[in-house]
């Protein structure tokens, strides 16, 4: 058994239980059921069913005998639609924060709940069409030579969604430059009305832009170099080149709850609440909404 792949089935086991403890929280709390906590289940639900796609390509390669094409090519389709899924939540996060700073007059009266559920929705059937590709023909089992490090997918076929993954993240970054932008607008805009508050949003500005940089650096540390390392590596190069990039990649599962979840006060309540029953007196009362960046 590679040292490797128990790595990786024990970051998924990890990722699985961090992320079923953040949709607990949110399913058995009923003051969060706001568009933004949706979002937030979404990415938990997504991060939750990769490292269960881990667990399960573990099983596949080592405890199923014989070994079943069908097996591995739906533990494949599993794992790409979740880190799909996860992309994608990031996503539509980064396009919820954006707006609810571009249209801060009406955004709660434009982004309703049954609204925010439709369009996860499409966005989770999308990643799921992603998903079933390997089981319909996006695979190298028939021809070996075919195959990129994301065995069973093809080299042009990892490629391509390598590519897409490069241009989600960019979307990202631009997105997160506007929030910038307005963020630092809005402080301005503030400081002049009201100057004795004027060191305090400099305070919350200096926030929003670490949460900034901790979020994409994070991101980008953990996803780049293996998409980039996709597109011009093959079944011939190194496994251990593979593995050495595919698990910061999975670990951004398991930092996804942290930077989304548990920073945020009203799950932080609910899980004092949840797990010894009262709150802290130093705890803010303070509560977080989406335009926090």
């Amino acid at each position: 058994v590679s040292p490797w792949d128990i790595a990786l089935c024990a970051t998924g086991t990890a990722v699985a239980g961090e992320n079923a403890l953040v949709l607990a929280v949110l399913f058995y709390t009923p003051s969060l059921r706001a568009p933004m906590f949706l979002l937030i289940g979404s990415l938990a639900l997504a991060d939750l069913l990769a490292g269960l796609g881990l667990v399960a390509n573990f099983a596949v390669r080592y405890l199923l005998r014989p070994p079943s094409e069908a097996a591995e090519l739906g533990a494949a389709g599993l794992l790409l639609a979740a880190f799909s899924a996860s992309v994608c939540s990031l996503l539509a996060i980064t396009v919820d924060r954006y707006l609810s700073l571009y249209n801060a007059l009406t955004y709660h009266s434009e982004r309703t709940l049954g609204f925010t559920c439709a369009m996860v929705l499409l966005m989770w059937l999308l990643c799921l069409g992603v998903g079933l590709l390997p089981l319909l023909g996006w695979n190298c089992l028939r021809d070996q030579s075919a195959c990129s490090i994301l065995r069973p997918v093809t080299k042009d076929n990892a490629a391509v969604l390598a590519v897409t993954f490069l241009l989600l993240f960019a979307l990202m970054m631009q997105l997160y430059l506007q929030i910038c932008k307005i963020a630092f607008r809005h402080a301005q805009q503030i400081a002049v009305q009201h100057q004795f508050i004027a060191t305090a949003q400099a305070t919350s500005t200096r926030k929003g832009l670490s949460t900034l940089s901790l979020i994409l650096g994070t991101f980008a540390l953990c996803w780049i170099p293996f998409a980039i390392y996709s597109l011009v590596a093959d079944s011939t190069y190194p496994v251990v080149y593979t593995y050495s990039l595919a698990l910061p990649a999975t670990c951004n599962s398991l930092i996804n709850p942290i930077i989304y979840a548990f920073r945020n006060p009203d799950i932080q309540k609910s899980l004092w609440l949840a797990c010894c029953g009262c709150v802290p007196s130093t705890f803010s009362s303070r509560p977080r909404t989406s335009s926090d960046v």
